[in-house]
């Protein structure tokens, strides 16, 4: 920030003397210094002030979409008041704009076999295509278009595992699609409701996994593949789920991630107690909140890493925000946008603040423990990114021609997820550059 300054010139003062021209003669060369003196205070404070961006300067062109928020809960991009990094600095690869990209993505929807049907929008009927013209362009440095031959390179005879909720498996796919371009995966395993699976590409004797577990802890799910909930979840906050656990000495790389789960209703246990809840009404449990049981999460996870023998390369990535306008999922949220936000148009709402600030805590309180043992941990921070483009999710789109027998036909929106191809593609692009200036 730049401040004012502040003149340090004291008051002149001169003797009387008699003369009047002698006086006159003083005061015209006393005008003059002081003008001078100001001239060169101007051009030293010029000179020191950054010339704002055009994107600060540029007014919206779209309606500004701001969630009901309190003042505090607004998001402050990291940076923003920051001069531009020197060379020997890395540059921030989360701090940024969107920017148009004519060349578009690397795959189509028809070309990649692995997407999941309800983020197919392009199949699925979305009459639009401008949203997969945009790449994520770092402020301070140029951020490649992901190289799958490099990478495949990279990893051969290795294991990278993505472990997570549904997300995860959004981000995989991607991953998948841009592979596909130089080797198509062979899937090798699936689950029985084929939320985690296991891929090879035997070319390059590599593994990408896909563990389905939304809470990283353990826990005792009652809801089925359509949503519906029989019983309220059970989560054991002292306990990580060894679904991934007992396959983590298995990998060299790992992306894990979760979060929104935790906003559901759900009872905990801790040293084999119930010790309270989160939304639980007339069970005369204690409301302990979502975040209470979210760090609870991340203190168990990031202990894991930190204590264990095996060192893989770990990449955290923080929660995802979601784009729902007027209402949610269940009560008729929707989310029609068809170009990105450009930063200071919308705020993060309430919840997805508190997480992303429980995660960067305790992420940095791992990575200062971890520094010492050999534990390489990274922070994919792709929240404030994915805040801004909310363009990208499937909208009613998730499902096929939604709107072919009525046009005004009400349908359950998904603004969550993201379509593909779409958004969630640059994502791997910093985890490329990431790995490659690692």
């Amino acid at each position: 920030m730049v401040k004012k300054m502040r003149s340090d010139l004291g008051p002149f003062s001169l003797q009387k003397h008699n003369h009047v021209c002698v006086k006159f003669a003083a005061s015209i060369f006393l005008v003059g210094l002081a003008f001078r003196l100001l001239l060169w205070d101007s051009f030293n404070f010029s000179s020191m002030v950054e010339t704002p961006s055009p994107l600060a300067e540029e007014k919206a062109e779209s309606p500004v979409f701001s969630f009901p928020l309190q003042e505090s809960d607004s998001v402050e991009f990291p940076g923003n008041n920051q001069s531009q990094t020197s060379n020997e600095e890395k540059c921030d690869l989360f701090v940024g704009d969107w920017v148009p990209d004519l060349s578009g993505p690397v795959y189509t929807n028809e070309s990649c076999h692995v997407i999941e049907h309800h983020q197919n929008c392009m199949k699925n009927g979305r009459p639009d295509s401008g949203y997969l013209h945009w790449r994520w362009n770092p402020r301070d440095c140029e951020l490649p278009k992901f190289n799958p031959k490099k990478f495949l390179n990279l990893m051969r005879h290795k294991s990278m595992a993505f472990i997570g909720d549904s997300i995860s498996r959004n981000h995989v796919q991607s991953l998948l699609c841009i592979l596909s371009q130089v080797e198509p995966a062979t899937e090798v395993y699936h689950d029985k409701e084929y939320r985690s699976k296991i891929w090879k590409f035997p070319s390059h004797n590599f593994t990408l996994s896909v563990i389905w577990t939304p809470f990283l802890i353990k826990a005792a799910i009652f809801e089925d593949m359509n949503g519906v909930t029989s019983s309220e979840i059970q989560l054991y906050l002292d306990s990580l789920d060894n679904l991934w656990t007992n396959q983590y000495k298995n990998f060299d790389y790992v992306v894990i991630g979760g979060g929104k789960w935790f906003l559901k209703t759900a009872i905990y246990h801790e040293n084999n107690t119930v010790t309270g809840c989160h939304y639980c009404p007339g069970k005369n449990l204690t409301e302990l909140g979502f975040d209470y049981a979210y760090r609870k999460a991340l203190q168990e996870v990031f202990n894991f890493f930190t204590n264990s023998n095996h060192k893989a390369t770990v990449f955290f990535r923080t929660t995802t925000p979601d784009h729902f306008e007027n209402g949610e999922w269940f009560s008729g949220g929707y989310c029609n946008r068809t170009v990105p936000f450009k930063e200071g148009q919308i705020d993060m709402i309430d919840v997805d603040s508190i997480m992303r600030s429980i995660e960067v805590e305790e992420f940095e309180k791992a990575a200062f423990i971890g520094s010492d043992k050999g534990v390489n941990l990274k922070l994919l921070d792709t929240t404030l990114l994915s805040l801004l483009r909310p363009d990208g999710h499937p909208g009613p789109y998730r499902q096929f021609q939604p709107f072919a027998k009525d046009k005004n036909a009400k349908v359950q929106n998904d603004c969550l997820h993201w379509c593909l191809p779409g958004p969630i593609d640059s994502w791997n692009d910093i985890v490329m550059e990431m790995l490659v200036n690692a």
